[in-house]
């Protein structure tokens, strides 16, 4: 969410009049994130979110605004896409493919407790849930074949140390995916990057989730595995927090039942979101791209979560499953 093309208030304003969303009072350039341009616009009708596609094609663009639009209509609470009076919902601006949404309620809680954990992992159930019956598919953009295509353009700025690990974490994960146990995981359409900053909430309560660019068809439990490494650490060592992690999955656990195939594997899938991120902070910190405002992320950070998750692999330790459960799940969908 970096500032990659400006856009001038007049810009802003047209577009956001063709949608019949108000005269526009205020734009704001967000300076997080380092994929898509992004800002904050309000109008004398409310708030809402600009976004200009960087790398994303128009033709890519209606699998994750549909997805959105599939998720607020089954009760998730996402930023709605704002459509024209064409009912289109992928607009155009300054050449390039763009959206408007709207802003959720709230702010990022960036030093999380059990708690909101968990009620994050409850949230992330559920839209597993409602999104098993949306039928566009992607694969996960940044999963394993990118890693395989960028391994290779990044190792040129690595230490021998850093290389043996890549190298060895890549073999590990090909011959992880391709195990029929991995295969047989169950799967549908996720987020792939709910981190502290790509969630709201309202006081104490859960708002929403947002930023949903990165999303594809993978396993849920990769999911899962994305948010742990970032939800429930320790920032300043990546070593897993015990309780937070417990509490996140406890309560997953109890809306969408975690199959004993998932929880044997997670591991291994923390692993791979460590890699996933730890690749793809390597590519954008040595490979960046021009931005009025843009900040790369450590790379370092995730190269410390994956060392540390394949030395000290974490485990869910399941609390004997209540009779209710199964009614719970039913609800709770």
């Amino acid at each position: 969410m970096a500032v990659f093309t400006e856009v001038t208030p007049a810009e802003a304003g047209a577009l956001l009049s063709t949608l019949g969303l108000g005269a526009l009072q205020s734009l704001q350039g967000i300076h997080s994130g380092i994929e898509n341009t992004n800002y904050f616009v309000h109008t004398d009708q409310g708030d809402h979110v600009l976004t200009l596609f960087e790398r994303l094609s128009a033709e890519q663009l209606p699998f994750y605004l549909n997805l959105m639009q599939h998720l607020a209509a089954r009760g998730i609470p996402v930023p709605a896409p704002q459509a024209n009076a064409q009912g289109e919902i992928l607009h155009s601006l300054k050449g390039k493919p763009a959206a408007v949404v709207t802003r959720l309620k709230g702010r990022n809680q960036m030093a999380p407790e059990a708690a909101d954990c968990a009620q994050v992992g409850a949230m992330l159930a559920r839209m597993h849930l409602a999104g098993q019956d949306y039928p566009a598919q992607q694969p996960n953009l940044r999963g394993l074949a990118w890693w395989v295509e960028t391994v290779p353009v990044v190792k040129p700025f690595l230490t021998p140390t850093q290389t043996e690990l890549i190298d060895t974490e890549l073999a590990f994960q090909q011959a992880l995916a391709a195990s029929p146990e991995c295969q047989a995981l169950p799967r549908g359409p996720i987020h792939a990057d709910l981190f502290r900053d790509n969630v709201m909430f309202d006081g104490p309560t859960l708002s929403g989730f947002f930023d949903f660019y990165f999303a594809g068809c993978d396993t849920f439990v990769f999911d899962i595995a994305v948010c742990l490494n970032d939800w429930c650490i320790d920032l300043a060592t990546g070593a897993l927090d015990d309780a937070r992690a417990q509490a996140f999955v406890a309560a997953y656990d109890a809306v969408r039942p975690l199959t004993d195939t998932e929880l044997r594997l997670l591991p291994s899938l923390l692993r791979s979101a460590a890699m996933r991120f730890w690749l793809s902070r390597l590519w954008d910190f040595h490979l960046p791209r021009d931005a009025a405002m843009l900040q790369p992320h450590d790379p370092a950070h995730f190269e410390r979560v994956l060392s540390l998750r394949r030395q000290q692999p974490w485990a869910y330790q399941r609390a004997q499953r209540s009779q209710g459960k199964a009614s719970n799940q039913g609800a709770s969908a």
